[in-house]
């Protein structure tokens, strides 16, 4: 029998993907090259199911011999491999993302004489439309949760950008942009301790408690799909953190970040220029012990973030820290300065490397933000949170217009910085 090889993602299985592989069988063995979640993640989001979930799905479908990984976008490693002598894939290919792809199909088969085998669209069927009636319907707090471990395992950088209410909450969910030919979007969203503070009024000193944060999550819960990590500040005495844990952890919140500081909580981009105190080793080692504790699933992340820099401590104490809280059981690290050039994170992160057990490293460029992220990428950095970009640009915005209206005492020339109303209507899932 002759080998067609058939390279598919193969998330949710529709009568396209049944057609595809009952033509491939007409060619001889189909081999299916499964793409792994890291593959599929380089060019769109990550698939629902795992590639385990996926591989048991394709394995059981009549006319499929074996089913392989594809670990990359690019066919040509499991190609030169097989050396199939058909690749079958559907005609829709032939533009956007997997158009080189396909040329590449069609070079390294003639190397042994291969052909290329492609089978018309099956009509009124889109993966597209399909994830999206699913995101429409929601989902719930065990899969929210373990999505963030499978970014990290799966992108170069997972990237973050802070929410602060249900509005915001959208604008994270569903912003996208297509930039050569693949989609660009949020990961997972930050609920910020100081967005959550400052869109209340109040100073960012811990003055907003738990249960009031709780009602601006619920209200990105129920409009959004995407990860979150909270922003837990010190984590209060270990008694208490115990329970913040056990709450996020039901609601589905895949992770928190405590920082290593005592005593009533200053933001730290104040730095030495206000009275802060770090934690010592062993005290804030036993809060992180405490919330493992209690923790129900495997999914949920406790994330220490290290002060060090911003109190300048130097980075042999940061390292120092983290090596201790990861033998604490952290679930990942948080390395935060405010120093504009960025050279001591990129210290922190060369020295990081070097420690014999690690666990994801996250940075919060706000400072240092000419950092891009394949910088970031290339010094270990495995999450990146833009921690309150929505709430900086949206005030100026409102006095803008605030302003417009008392100048010109009418609001037309404020029209211009303003959406529709129409667009307000259709912005909101239900509104119509």
């Amino acid at each position: 029998m002759k080998k067609v090889y058939v390279g598919m993602s193969a998330d949710l299985i529709h009568p396209g993907h049944l057609n595809i592989i009952k033509e491939a069988s007409k060619l001889g063995d189909v081999i299916i090259g499964l793409l792994t979640d890291k593959a599929i993640a380089s060019y769109k989001r990550l698939p629902s199911l795992k590639y385990e979930q996926r591989k048991i799905v394709i394995e059981n479908i009549k006319g499929v011999t074996e089913v392989i990984p594809q670990h990359e976008l690019d066919y040509t490693p499991n190609l030169r491999l097989i050396k199939p002598d058909y690749v079958v894939h559907g005609d829709d290919w032939k533009q956007g993302v997997q158009r080189k792809t396909r040329q590449n199909v069609i070079d390294v088969l003639a190397e042994w004489g291969g052909k290329l085998h492609e089978v018309p669209y099956t009509k009124g069927i889109s993966s597209t439309q399909l994830n999206q009636s699913l995101k429409e319907i929601g989902t719930t707090p065990e899969i929210r949760m373990d999505r963030l471990r499978r970014l990290i395992e799966s992108k170069p950088i997972v990237k973050v950008l802070e929410a602060h209410n249900g509005l915001t909450g959208l604008i994270v969910e569903n912003i996208s942009v297509d930039q050569e030919g693949r989609k660009k979007e949020f990961d997972a969203m930050w609920l910020s301790s100081l967005t959550d503070s400052t869109a209340k009024g109040k100073p960012d000193i811990e003055a907003v408690d738990v249960t009031s944060r709780l009602h601006g999550l619920n209200d990105i819960l129920e409009v959004t799909t995407k990860p979150i990590i909270y922003d837990g500040d010190t984590g209060g005495i270990p008694e208490h953190f115990v329970f913040t844990v056990k709450t996020l952890e039901r609601l589905g919140v895949s992770a928190i970040i405590i920082e290593d500081k005592t005593g009533l909580k200053k933001n730290s981009l104040f730095g030495t220029d206000v009275s802060q105190t770090q934690a010592s080793i062993q005290d804030f080692s036993n809060k992180i012990r405490a919330g493992k504790l209690v923790q129900v699933t495997k999914s949920f992340m406790i994330i220490a973030r290290i002060e060090s820099l911003i109190l300048k401590q130097g980075v042999d104490d940061a390292i120092t820290r983290a090596a201790a809280y990861i033998e604490a059981g952290a679930d990942g690290i948080m390395i935060h300065s405010k120093e504009k050039n960025g050279e001591e994170i990129l210290e922190f992160c060369t020295r990081y490397k070097k420690l014999e057990k690690r666990v994801p490293l996250v940075a919060v460029p706000s400072s240092y933000n000419h950092m891009t992220e394949q910088e970031l990428i290339e010094a270990g950095v495995n999450v990146v949170i833009y921690a309150n970009h929505l709430l900086r640009s949206a005030y100026p915005a409102m006095v803008n217009v605030a302003k417009s209206i008392l100048v010109n005492e009418r609001s037309l020339e404020a029209d211009g910085e303003c959406m529709s109303i129409k667009e307000i209507l259709n912005l909101i899932p239900g509104t119509k």
